[in-house]
Formats: structure tokens, C-alpha cells, sequence
């Protein structure tokens, strides 16, 4: 019985394919209407910030360059280095809660209207209404066997998505190679190793992502979908469809929508999903693929307009609001809640701290290393000898000389040049040696501080400990 029930097992196929949904192309429609204008406005700004940023000069260099050579960042008149890297992570920080903020009030606004995914798609899915038509015409084109006119619409398509790519990916390249550098390098065919990867990478990515996979990014590869509804509650703002008042659905004439109707307002003419670029039906409530663009409102609120109802059938709103009908004021009061003012007053505290940091921050950073081949050594004079090797670095816009004294025991003094010139936005290593009398101190390590300071700033001053040993 047992081989026989294996044998019948065995025979059963098992279907791959139904574990999986195949995958529809989505083809947008375009709308218009004020959120579609506050798309666009975030389309142009942020990319009038990339593509411009790289072009601007500050004191004679690049406004914003992060010098993966120089092993400098140089963002307006504040130039960063290795070492502070806690400045990265402090961005990263605000990044996240900012993010948190923006999501526990009004969902996903980010990706709707600043994430370069769908930033770029918009932009690329222009393109193609301009060179393939609307939705109806795409649909028919690409249902159409290849002929010359159809290989004619898609070559310049591409070709335009392409020219976007590329220059997509010099601007990138630009912020890390200065972009005035780098545009007669490619011009000469001189670009170096690196440089070429990311371009031709950045342009790819962008190609393939904004181009092809469109929704699925969102739907299958951002993980910021996946964990949204950690940051929801039933008072976050969302893209809500009414059911109270939109169903039953129902086609009708205009005007037809007043009280004697036995339909609600929703006309089911399927608008809503027609503009949606991730292909979802916002009528069946809250869907991960949402990325709170709200083409659907504007869309739906012109066929409102058409039949002769009132806007807002689908619109902004909250779980609490719909289910209890609250006013715009009540809504607007209970976005103010504990999450959100929590968020924002550690937002608001790691922003002030920053600040803080930033308009205190010195322009020198000092590294002293004892010599450690010669703990000690007795100098012509008698005197114990230790040499010291100091790293400095001048994180300002301007050339420093910079005077150096050590203190910390009785007596101990700097022997021969205790000045350097270091320019602007460098740095520059250099030995001294600091003597003191025999007996002054314990035997072995004893702690000393050299004090660097600018001759013409004082407040400009850094002091670093050290050790000086007595044999």
C-alpha cells in the first residue's frame, strides 16, 4: 500500500506556474490635477538639486564633491574628512526619523513624490507618451507584429531613455570626480577605470529600473514597502477609497448621482486603476503596492466633476476618519499624536545638536605620535629627548600657520621649529622633539599636551594628549 500511495503521488504534477502571479505591464494613463502638479513641482526640484549642484562653485572649487581621491568633502564652505564620519551617521539618523515622521503622518509621500524610483519613472514614462501616444495607443502598438513605424516609435524611445541614463550617470560621477574634470576626460577618451564602471553601471541601473521594472521595484524589491505598516496606524493619512459613499457602483448619466439614485457615486468606469503606475484597484482598500502618488484622486475627482458629484470619492484620509466621519479639523487634530510628536522632538533634538556641532566645529584636527623606535634619548644638553611626530590638518578654507607648545611636566619645552605653514583643505606631518631634565616626573610614561593653534585665529586651537617617557 505504501509504495502504491508513493507511486500515485509521484504521478501527481504539480503546477510551478500557479505559484506564481504572471506578471501584467502596466500601462499608466497620465492625469492631471493638483497632485499630478506637486509631482512634477518634486520631479523638478529634485532634479534641478542633481543636475545642477555639481556645477556650482564655491570659493574657486565644487560646491558639493565628495573627493574619493583627496579622501575629502567639500559640501559649501565646510570641507569633511575621514575622521568625521560621525557626521555620516549622524545624517543617516535623521534620514531615518525624518523618514518615520513623514510616514506616521501621511504614509508613503516619499515614494509618491521624491524617491528617485519613482522620480525617474515618471520621467521616462513622459518620454514614451510623447514618442508612443496614451494609454490606448501604447496598448495597440505593442500588440502589433514589428514593422518599421513601430521599430522607428521604440529606437527613439530607447534612445532618449538612454541619453537620460548617461547623463544621469555623469552627474553621479560628477560629485565624486569634479564634473569639470570629468567632462574632458570622456570628451579625450581618458576617463579612468572607476569612473567608467559607475557611469555605465548608474546608467544601466537607471535604464533597466525606471525603464522596465517600474512597479515591480516597488512591489517586490523595495523593502520599504514590505515594513510600512510597522510605521502605520488607524490615524495615518492614506489613499482612501469611500465605500459608504461610493457604493453600490453602477454606470449612470450625468446628474444622475442625486439622492433618487440607487447607486453610490463610484461610476465604475476604472479611471482610478487605469492611472495607477503600480496597477492596483485603490477601491480594495490599503495595498502594500500603494505608493500614495494620488493620480487616482485627481482622476476620479474629474469624473466627479462629469456626473456632477462631489470630489473626495477617493482622497486623503485616515482609517479613523472614514469609519467615524471626522471633519478636516478633527482629522488634522489626531496627526498630533504621541508617535508623531515623539518623532519629531527627537528629530528636532538630533538637528539642534548638529547644528550646534557644526557652527562649533574647529578646523583642525591634530594627530601626535611619539616616536617609538628611541623611547628616550639624553641630547647634548643632558637633557631627556623625545621626538614626536605631528599630523595636521587644516579642514578650512584658508591657509593657517599654525604655532605649537607642549605642557604636562616641569620644564618641558620644544626644541627647534614650532610653527607650520599648512594650506587650505590639507594637511601636513612633521617631527619635533620635546626635552625636559632628568628626574622631572616618574620614570616611564607621563602624560604631556601639545597645544596647536593658529597664529592669526586663536580660536582656532586643538590640544592632544600624549606620553613622554623617562628613562
Amino acid at each position: 500500500m505504501d509504495q502504491a500511495a508513493a507511486s500515485k503521488a509521484k504521478a501527481i504534477p504539480i503546477n510551478v506556474d500557479g505559484l506564481y502571479e504572471k506578471h501584467r505591464t502596466v500601462y499608466a494613463r497620465s492625469t492631471t490635477g493638483l497632485f499630478n502638479n506637486w509631482r512634477w513641482a518634486m520631479v523638478f526640484l529634485t532634479q534641478a538639486l542633481f543636475y545642477g549642484l555639481c556645477w556650482l562653485d564655491w570659493g574657486g572649487r565644487q560646491a558639493v564633491l565628495f573627493h574619493i581621491e583627496e579622501r575629502r568633502f567639500y559640501i559649501f564652505g565646510m570641507v569633511f574628512w575621514p575622521q568625521d564620519v560621525i557626521y555620516l551617521a549622524i545624517l543617516l539618523v535623521i534620514s531615518a526619523y525624518g523618514l518615520f515622521l513623514v510616514t506616521a503622518i501621511g504614509g508613503r509621500l516619499f515614494c509618491g513624490y521624491a524617491c528617485p524610483q519613482t522620480v525617474y519613472t515618471e520621467i521616462l514614462m513622459w518620454i514614451e507618451r510623447r514618442i508612443e501616444g496614451e494609454r490606448p495607443a501604447r496598448m495597440k502598438l505593442d500588440a502589433q507584429p514589428m514593422n518599421a513605424r513601430k521599430l522607428r516609435l521604440k529606437f527613439i524611445k530607447h534612445a532618449l531613455w538612454l541619453v537620460v541614463a548617461l547623463w544621469t550617470g555623469i552627474t553621479f560621477v560628477g560629485y565624486f570626480t569634479p564634473i569639470k574634470e570629468l567632462l574632458p576626460a570622456i570628451a579625450s577618451f581618458a576617463l579612468g577605470p572607476w569612473e567608467t564602471f559607475w557611469i555605465c553601471f548608474y546608467a544601466a541601473f537607471l535604464y533597466m529600473m525606471a525603464g522596465f521594472l517600474r512597479e515591480q521595484v516597488c512591489k517586490y524589491m523595495c523593502p520599504y514597502a514590505r515594513f510600512q505598516g510597522v510605521m502605520f496606524d488607524p490615524d495615518t493619512l492614506i489613499i482612501s477609497y469611500d465605500p459608504e459613499r461610493g457604493e453600490p457602483r453602477g454606470a449612470r448619466r450625468k446628474g444622475a448621482a442625486a439622492k433618487s439614485s440607487p447607486l453610490g457615486d463610484c461610476v465604475d468606469c476604472s479611471i482610478c486603476v487605469q492611472v495607477c503606475p503600480t496597477g492596483i484597484d485603490i477601491r480594495n482598500g490599503l495595498q502594500l503596492e500603494c505608493i500614495a502618488c494620488a493620480a487616482c484622486i485627481d482622476a476620479c475627482d474629474q469624473v466627479m466633476d462629469k456626473v456632477g458629484s462631489p470630489r473626495g470619492l477617493i482622497r486623503y484620509s485616515t482609517e479613523n476618519a472614514l469609519a467615524q466621519h471626522y471633519s478636516p479639523r478633527q482629522m488634522a487634530a489626531h496627526l498630533l499624536r504621541p508617535r508623531t510628536l515623539l518623532y519629531t522632538s527627537i528629530l528636532l533634538a538630533i538637528i539642534l545638536a548638529t547644528v550646534w556641532s557644526l557652527a562649533h566645529r574647529v578646523p583642525l584636527k591634530v594627530d601626535v605620535l611619539r616616536d617609538r623606535s628611541t623611547l628616550s634619548r639624553e641630547a647634548d644638553d643632558g637633557r631627556i629627548e623625545n621626538v614626536f611626530s605631528l599630523h595636521i590638518s587644516n579642514t578650512g578654507e584658508s591657509a593657517h600657520r599654525f604655532v605649537v607648545s607642549v605642557s604636562g611636566l616641569e620644564g618641558i619645552e620644544i626644541v627647534g621649529d614650532r610653527s607650520v605653514e599648512v594650506p587650505a583643505a590639507s594637511s601636513k606631518t612633521f617631527l619635533l622633539s620635546a626635552r625636559v631634565d632628568p628626574g622631572v616626573g616618574k620614570k616611564g610614561s607621563n602624560v604631556v599636551h601639545f597645544d596647536v593653534r593658529a597664529e592669526n585665529e586663536p580660536a582656532i586651537a586643538v590640544r592632544e594628549k600624549t606620553s613622554f617617557y623617562q628613562p
